[in-house]
């Protein structure tokens, strides 16, 4: 069995040689809250799946703190050969970040903001609806690094349905996640690579004309199982069949 990876802090370039500084927020996370020490492990990611792992050398505490590393091994992180798209629909207060966390810590490699017609949340345009979609992205990078991926999800502007229908035209397969169909996501044929999209709608569902919107340009409609799951789990739950129903797990 591989060793597991180190805890992974996110980093705007990795060092070229064979020694490093960590310094900044995510030194301030490596000393005070995960409290690492001289001869642990880290591992530096630049979020697209470059990693350097290192061995911390010394630290130097207080009010600005760094750790000086030893770079002892590089590597990179391949992504799966079907990557995952989350449409998710905009849902109101912290759930919408949740979704994200979650979607990340199961593995999505991208994240679409939909605006859906039942969506109780409305990112206007502007400094609110910036502000909204910068927390969602924060949301993405934290989650990475609790998961210790080498990938960030992308976690693009927000679309309407038409630009959504756009997104699902050009992929290679697509479901709408739907409690009320007759199909389950097992019985679904899935492309063994490309980009699958997975629509996860708001609290109040999707709507007939959005359901017939996709299905015109390639989705297809199933459920998950008995159960009727939230809005800000649902797309977890997914990723976690799809996991297993294929390659991208093995």
């Amino acid at each position: 069995m591989p060793d597991a990876t180190p805890p992974v802090f996110l980093v705007a370039t990795l060092p070229e040689g064979p020694h490093a500084v960590l310094d900044g927020e995510e030194a301030r996370h490596a000393v005070t809250v995960r409290r690492m020490r001289q001869g642990e492990r880290l591992a530096l990611c630049d979020g697209e799946g470059a990693l350097a792992e290192c061995v911390v050398e010394s630290i130097r505490p207080g009010r600005a703190p760094s750790l000086e590393l030893l770079v002892t091994r590089r590597r990179l992180e391949q992504p799966p050969a079907l990557l995952v798209t989350v449409a998710q629909a905009l849902i109101k207060g912290d759930r919408g970040e949740l979704a994200v966390e979650l979607a990340t810590e199961a593995g999505a490699d991208a994240v679409v903001p939909w605006r859906a017609a039942r969506s109780i949340a409305r990112w206007e345009e502007g400094a609110r609806g910036a502000k909204a979609l910068g927390r969602w992205r924060n949301a993405a990078r934290v989650a990475t690094k609790q998961a210790r991926r080498g990938r960030v999800p992308t976690v693009s502007e927000p679309v309407d349905t038409d630009g959504l229908a756009e997104l699902v035209s050009r992929a290679a397969g697509a479901v709408v996640l739907d409690a009320g169909a007759e199909r389950t996501l097992a019985e679904v044929e899935l492309p063994e690579r490309g980009e699958f999209v997975l629509v996860v709608g708001p609290e109040g569902g999707v709507t007939e004309e959005e359901v017939d919107t996709l299905v015109a340009v390639g989705a297809i409609r199933a459920r998950l199982g008995p159960t009727v799951l939230r809005a800000s789990t649902a797309a977890t739950v997914a990723l976690g069949a799809l996991g297993a129903l294929t390659a991208r797990w093995r």
